[in-house]
């Protein structure tokens, strides 16, 4: 009975009823003992989703889409790649090409929304956090056809994979605001469809398969097809391994 009244007064209760010695080790401090450590890490993560613009942001192991995880891929070789090295360059090479893609499109949408009058709203719009949930969303079914129809019938997104879905969330906001249809039309007007000959034309375009086999090469490779002479080496100033 004891245990079953605790259990109400944690339930129901505020005071401190609820008090039981051998709870003490279960408790876990809200902040961590270096606050500055936490927030410095919270910084990271989101300066981390804002730079790759996962295209699953919901997903933590970025592995539930081919981009994602391919993209993950390159960061984790790249983490194990000494800096300044022949590899480090060229997977850093991967790794901006595909964050190019992903800031194009992202700036596409940027165009539209500030065209709509979202001049001071566009990037708070369009930033999407890891904690997106799909239980969250108002309009799910409405936002999705949108989705849709931005990618059969626009140039909005950069290739015919399948649309990141971090739209989907940016795209129940906009069905909130009821401006949805209008940014459908915008992007119609905007990005019209391109012919099968025009697609890849920015010369951003990613051959997802060859990047993975170059990356699962440098892992069986080792450190030697890493070395380099010191004449080859860069000055250091390469973009950091976030």
């Amino acid at each position: 009975m004891g245990s079953g009244c605790n259990k109400f007064c944690i339930q129901f209760c505020c005071c401190c009823c609820a008090y039981d010695e051998d709870d003490e080790d279960e408790k876990q401090p809200l902040v961590p003992q270096d606050p500055l450590e936490y927030f410095s890490r919270e910084v990271q993560k989101r300066r981390d989703e804002e730079t790759n613009l996962w295209s699953e942001p919901g997903d933590p192991s970025h592995s539930e889409r081919d981009d994602d995880r391919m993209l993950y891929s390159l960061l984790q070789a790249r983490n194990k790649t000494r800096m300044g090295s022949t590899g480090y360059r060229r997977l850093s090479v991967d790794i901006e090409a595909m964050r190019d893609t992903r800031r194009e499109v992202r700036d596409k949408w940027k165009t539209i929304l500030e065209n709509l009058g979202f001049m001071a709203e566009a990037d708070s719009l369009l930033n999407v956090s890891a904690g997106a949930s799909y239980d969250r969303m108002r309009n799910a079914p409405a936002a999705r056809d949108l989705l849709h129809a931005l990618h059969s019938e626009t140039s909005i997104f950069s290739n015919n994979e399948p649309p990141p879905e971090r739209y989907l969330f940016i795209l129940d906001r906009l069905v909130y605001l009821d401006v949805a249809e209008d940014f459908l039309t915008k992007a119609k007007r905007f990005y019209p469809p391109k012919d099968d000959s025009d697609e890849d034309t920015s010369g951003l375009g990613i051959n997802l398969p060859l990047l993975l086999a170059r990356v699962e090469a440098m892992n069986r490779g080792g450190d030697d097809e890493d070395e380099v002479d010191e004449s080859g080496r860069e000055d250091g100033n390469i973009s950091d391994r976030s």
